[in-house]
């Protein structure tokens, strides 16, 4: 199967280069190269907790909630399908210090894009990530040369406005295509982030850059608008999974779809930009407690 594992750790990246370097050259011209990272509550190795049994795997744990195969749903499933990378690091314990780890997480994805691009610098790579697996992509950005990274897909993602902002604008992320999925069922989230990591101080970047980026789409997967247009593509959503959830992004039915079509080139994240909606506001919060599930 056409699935690579790489584990980033504070003493550098845990990869097997021959199996990498393998994987590369068994593919079919064309075939897509995707990193896939995760969220917060993730750890590679520890039971319960790890990626690889979960949304990372092409066969997840049985009867784990949430644990959608991310490489299955994208179509890399199969020996020609293309090469999935399923990117772990340490995203376990307090909220602020998985938020400082995402960055030395981001190094090393930089240094992983290279050995990539090294390895087969025709072919483009791009990355899907969750919550603050969005932070460690946008944090490798500016370690990078235009063209490292070709398409990005940030789930829920869990960085702020500024940082987002500087990332985005840096050479390589000036010249990737950049899709940001929103929903207000993450607005509690959002908040958590806030309030959680700076006090309240900082926006999350769900309400947008700090100033335009042209190759920045925002698809707010709530808009009646954004739902509408989706549908007159050919990838009607189905029904929101709940008022509150972290996880509508890879869970709502019709988005997987969507997403295959973008990173097999069928359609490009600038076309998705058909409304450009105000941010719901934060739901109330009832106390301040953390989501306890692998985000």
């Amino acid at each position: 199967m056409a699935l690579v594992t790489v584990n980033a750790r504070a003493d550098g990246l845990d990869c097997d280069d021959a199996a990498i370097a393998a994987a590369l050259a068994a593919l079919p011209p064309g075939a897509p190269v995707v990193v896939m990272i995760h969220g917060y509550r993730f750890m590679p190795g520890q039971p319960g907790h790890c990626p690889h049994e979960h949304i990372l795997s092409l066969r997840p744990t049985p009867g784990v909630p949430r644990a959608v195969s991310w490489p299955q749903e994208l179509g890399l499933g199969g020996d020609e399908a293309g090469l999935a990378i399923a990117f772990g690091w340490p995203a376990r314990g307090s909220l602020r210090g998985c938020y400082a780890r995402a960055a030395c997480a981001g190094r090393h994805l930089a240094a992983l894009v290279l050995r990539l691009r090294a390895l087969a610098p025709d072919r483009p790579v791009d990355v899907i990530a969750h919550s603050l697996g969005a932070r460690v992509v946008l944090q490798a950005l500016p370690l990078l040369s235009p063209g490292d990274l070709a398409r990005i897909i940030l789930l829920s993602p869990a960085e702020f406005r500024s940082p987002a902002t500087t990332a985005l604008h840096s050479p390589a992320g000036r010249a990737a295509d950049v899709l940001s999925v929103t929903s207000g069922a993450n607005g509690l989230f959002d908040f958590l982030l806030e309030i959680l990591v700076t006090g309240g101080v900082r926006r999350s970047v769900s309400h947008g850059l700090c100033k335009p980026c042209p190759n920045w789409t925002q698809l707010h997967i709530d808009d009646p608008a954004a739902m509408t247009a989706l549908a007159d593509l050919g990838f009607p959503l189905g029904a929101p999974t709940g008022r509150i959830c972290h996880w509508s992004p890879y869970l709502r039915a019709g988005l997987f779809p969507l997403y295959r079509a973008i990173l097999s080139r069928r359609i490009a994240p600038a076309s998705l930009r058909v409304a450009r909606p105000v941010p719901a506001p934060h739901p109330r919060p009832q106390g301040l407690p953390l989501p306890g599930s692998p985000a």
